[in-house]
């Protein structure tokens, strides 16, 4: 399932307290997507790493109660007590944990208690883990503890990412060069030794680097540290194009009209840029302006660029250029 569906089923799994459990490959967003339901919903968010914690840890500790001669459990304090609370109760990464831990989440998973705790009514559980194909550190789940959750298995989509990218105002250049070349978003093999790999958490991790204000000299080694060589070395190489790209501010004003430009990787950046641009001014003389520009570019950046705008609610067809921009190219969108 695509990041989009993902999320509109775990909207609606959350509110119906049903437990799911999202798998995937290493650096794909799991995590991410669960923690955006939380913040869309205001909606208290814990991440439970089960793998650090003793079956004890999670099941408290039994404890000596004399005024009623019986032993009783404390319940840990990282768990939500407040009964009027609503949130998300996140176990990432479930199945590396040890089987013993595993065991100790059957009932709070299906049960919505362990030991002498009960989970309040307004949270909902929501668990994650690597496939065990992805060679990573995970232990089988035991059939009783895998048949307490709704199952989802999460995929790689690029215009789902290119999507959070806008909205996240990640480089330019980052989502040009992944526009020009797709397949450079995701790169997994479980039998490479590789330390560094191309994933949409290492992508973002790009992107923090070029802002983090360090050298030229040194991004490309630092790149690498996080996408690999080869991709660092193809990127970087990209990434000179954005030299060549026009004022991206004289476009939106109307001052720059048209460019000859037939580069594709300076028309992939370029319309990154745009949109990038628009999120952060998305005035209705310069989305015209972007519309009325576009209509110079090849038809199949003009159409990638207003599709771009319409998938990040940038209001294009409301410009007055929009229905001159439809005419010209209905014989495409038929």
């Amino acid at each position: 399932m695509k990041l989009t569906t993902i999320y509109t089923a775990l909207k609606h799994f959350t509110q119906a307290n049903l437990p799911v459990f999202i798998w995937g490959p290493p650096g794909i967003g799991k995590s991410s997507v669960v923690k955006q339901i939380a913040s869309d919903h205001d909606l208290i968010f814990i991440d439970l790493r089960l793998s650090l914690l003793d079956p004890t840890d999670l099941k408290g500790i039994p404890f000596f109660d004399s005024d009623n001669n019986e032993a009783v459990w404390a319940s840990p304090n990282f768990l939500p007590k407040d009964k009027a609370s609503k949130g998300i109760l996140f176990l990432d990464e479930i199945n590396t944990a040890a089987p013993s831990v595993q065991a100790s989440a059957y009932q709070l998973v299906l049960d919505r208690k362990v030991g002498d705790y009960t989970l309040p009514d307004g949270w909902s559980i929501v668990a994650a883990g690597n496939r065990e194909n992805d060679r990573g550190v995970t232990y089988r789940m035991p059939p009783p503890l895998a048949n307490r959750f709704v199952h989802l298995e999460m995929e790689v989509d690029f215009e789902d990412w290119k999507l959070w990218a806008h909205q996240h105002q990640i480089d330019p250049a980052i989502i040009g060069f992944l526009n020009f070349d797709k397949a450079k978003l995701f790169i997994f093999d479980p039998n490479s030794h590789e330390k560094s790999f191309p994933t949409p958490r290492s992508w973002e991790y790009v992107d923090k680097i070029i802002k983090s204000g360090l050298s030229e000299e040194m991004l490309l080694e630092s790149i690498s540290g996080a996408v690999g060589k080869a991709n660092s070395v193809e990127f970087m190489s990209f990434r000179k194009v954005m030299d060549k790209l026009p004022d991206i501010q004289q476009i939106m004003t109307g001052a720059l009209k048209t460019v000859e430009e037939e580069d594709h990787k300076v028309l992939f950046a370029l319309c990154a840029g745009l949109i990038n641009a628009l999120k952060e001014k998305n005035l209705k003389a310069f989305i015209d302006n972007v519309l009325t520009f576009s209509m110079t570019l090849p038809s199949e950046f003009s159409i990638m660029l207003v599709k771009d705008m319409q998938k990040n609610s940038i209001p294009v067809e409301n410009a007055p250029s929009w229905e001159k921009w439809v005419r010209k190219f209905s014989y495409l969108l038929t």
